[in-house]
């Protein structure tokens, strides 16, 4: 986009101006390094006021909304507008009555450069995941009040065109499918909520069909496989202790999304100060760390610092003078002593700060114990008795621990939570009142099927069935030499069907087959939105569009140390990509298990979701569906 404007060497300096969104969007998949080698030298707020540089040339990058557009407008009109030229880039399409009303100008259409649609309106959260950003998703769709709510259909719609957009930058024609509304019998209503996956799955064929007449060398057959599910699948994996080194990060260190606050020694020396730090694929030890166990971790960052002393005479000397303590605090003055290594050592003293910080919460908390129980619930190994002695002997389990092994406990036993040792086992484990709706809800969103589970109680179920008190079987041939690493995410058991083409026919359709249709809504309507009813012949590595499978140092100008453009050569495997989209909240269980099924199957997979969800803020979301006077500064988790 920005690389179209400099349509001559000799081109100046320009300014970018963007929108809250599309600042976002530019933030998760460049850095300020890359906007300024493409030639923008300032980047404003299309809100603010502001200066009028009339000698220099500007780039808009935006929504296609009326403010927008109106904003502009009175930008570039009349005798004095506030730049020279102007290049308008669209996030995603515009109504053709907005580009009429722009042409109507002839000040301003003198003026315009270029006017496109970029089609690029998703979020970057690495090289396989990215989110359309849709936090009160949960709220909006699956509360008693979204029946007949504008938010409703806005939310499906916006979020359709969101994930659109991503296969229209990697210049992808999904085959799609998605979980069907889950109505028992022919007299149980279908509700608007059930039918979530499935409505979504509509309005991104729609916006798919209009990329196929519009963008240029857009696919016209399926290049590639999209499973639409929702958070019904699984409820354990947002609650559950997660032991991978970046789950264990975003769990437990209170992080900003990937920005992590370091302790550093200070010029002086005589104190520390605080410093950012990110935590993304650019870092080479956290790609390497991020998806193995805590211990493991923990073990490979002591093995890094023994190699690095084995192989440096200075570093060997400074920690002779330390009687060989290897600490954080020495690291640091490694770096200070040791100038040409101090990349090396700041990443390396990073990580061991972290990792001390992560097993200091795990051994205060007790989430060994915390997680064992955890675990044998979800396996069938504990029950009611279990939980009850683990409250009696462990008064010191924070409240919030407490809660999510009741939660887990509800998901798994929805029946038992309903009743008076329901209500003692809250007791016993001493929640608020705000604990108990979260608790509540977790319940009714893992109802199992009964023809009684259509009357009233929250409107998501959960999808597996229990057996016994377990709702996961053991994966055999997978065990792990770590502890507390049995759990996995039901989407890992999905990924691999629909990689082999054996998802459930009646828990799964695809809108491109002819029996496709909507229960709720008619089939005529299936029909009119699904044009292409053959499979596609076409294979994934014959396509060249998107970046995500870029190697990390091309030679076509995607080489910096962006997100996006950090995916390996490794990923051009043989076979289509699969996406799968999770609406209401994805967890980084299931972004690991899409980054361990990519190696597993040889298939590049894409993780999409309304949102990157970590265990705190999930929870809040599940208090806050039940009472909409509640706001995210009213709850303490």
């Amino acid at each position: 986009m920005l690389r179209s404007t400099r349509q001559n060497k000799g081109s100046t300096w320009k300014v970018l101006i963007m929108d809250k969104l599309t600042v976002k969007i530019m933030s998760s998949s460049c850095k300020m390094g890359d906007i300024t080698d493409q030639g923008v030298s300032l980047v404003e707020d299309l809100y603010k006021r502001r200066q009028p540089l009339p000698s220099m040339d500007a780039i808009y990058f935006m929504q296609p909304t009326k403010q927008n557009i109106d904003i502009f407008m009175s930008n570039m009109s009349g005798k004095r507008p506030l730049y020279k030229k102007a290049y308008i880039f669209f996030s995603s399409p515009i109504q053709k009555e907005w580009v009429a009303h722009i042409r109507k100008d002839s000040s301003v259409l003198a003026r315009v450069g270029a006017l496109s649609e970029m089609n690029l309106e998703y979020f970057a959260i690495d090289s396989q995941g990215f989110v359309t950003d849709h936090d009160k998703a949960l709220e909006e769709l699956f509360t008693e009040n979204a029946e007949g709510s504008m938010n409703y259909n806005s939310c499906i719609n916006t979020m359709a065109t969101r994930i659109a957009t991503v296969f229209a930058s990697m210049k992808e024609f999904p085959r799609v499918h998605y979980r069907v509304a889950r109505t028992i019998d022919a007299s149980t209503l279908t509700t608007l909520r059930d039918l979530v996956p499935t409505k979504l799955a509509a309005s991104v064929w729609n916006c798919l069909a209009r990329y196929k007449s519009i963008i240029p060398e857009f696919p016209q057959t399926e290049t590639c496989e999209l499973l639409i599910v929702d958070r019904s699948i699984d409820q354990i994996a947002p609650v559950i202790h997660e032991w991978t080194y970046d789950a264990m990060c975003h769990d437990l260190l209170s992080m900003d999304g990937n920005k992590y606050v370091q302790e550093v020694p200070n010029t002086s020396g005589s104190g520390t100060e605080k410093k950012e730090v990110l935590l993304e694929d650019h870092d080479p030890i956290w790609f390497e760390l991020r998806d193995v166990h805590v211990a493991d971790a923990n073990l490979r960052l002591h093995e890094k610092m023994r190699d690095f002393i084995s192989k440096n005479k200075a570093a060997q000397l400074h920690q002779a003078r330390t009687n060989g303590e290897l600490s954080t605090k020495e690291l640091q003055k490694m770096v200070q002593a040791l100038p040409q290594y101090t990349d090396q050592i700041d990443k390396l003293s990073l990580h061991v700060e972290i990792a001390e910080k992560l097993f200091d919460i795990i051994k205060e908390e007790h989430l060994k114990d915390v997680g064992q129980l955890e675990q044998d619930l979800v396996f069938g190994d504990a029950g009611s008795k279990e939980v009850i002695d683990f409250f009696r002997t462990h008064q010191d389990i924070s409240r919030e621990n407490k809660l999510r092994l009741l939660m887990i406990y509800a998901a798994i036993n929805p029946e038992k939570i309903q009743s008076e040792k329901g209500a003692k086992l809250m007791q016993l484990a001493g929640l608020s009142a705000d604990d108990m709706i979260a608790v509540n809800n977790m319940r009714c969103i893992c109802a199992h099927e009964t023809k009684k589970s259509s009357k009233g109680g929250f409107p998501l179920k959960f999808e597996i069935r229990k057996k016994k008190r377990g709702i996961r079987k053991e994966r055999i041939g997978e065990e792990s030499t770590w502890t507390l690493s049995r759990f996995y995410p039901i989407l890992e058991d999905l990924i691999e069907k629909l990689s082999k083409g054996e998802l459930p026919k009646d828990e799964y359709h695809c809108m491109s087959d002819p029996s496709s249709s909507f229960r709720g809504i008619s089939s005529s309507m299936s029909a009119r939105t699904s044009p292409a009813h053959q499979p596609a012949q076409s294979m994934r590595s014959r396509r060249t569009g998107g970046t995500w499978a870029r190697p990390r140092n091309s030679d076509d100008g995607y080489s910096s140390d962006s997100v996006l453009k950090h995916a390996s050569s490794d990923m051009r495997k043989l076979g289509r990509r699969l996406f799968i989209f999770v609406v209401g909240g994805a967890t980084r269980s299931e972004l690991r298990a899409v980054h361990k099924l990519s190696s597993k199957l040889k298939r590049e997979i894409i993780l999409g979701s309304s949102s990157l969800d970590d265990p705190p803020k999930f929870i809040t979301k599940l208090k806050m569906m039940s009472n909409e006077e509640l706001s995210l500064d009213d709850l303490q988790i």
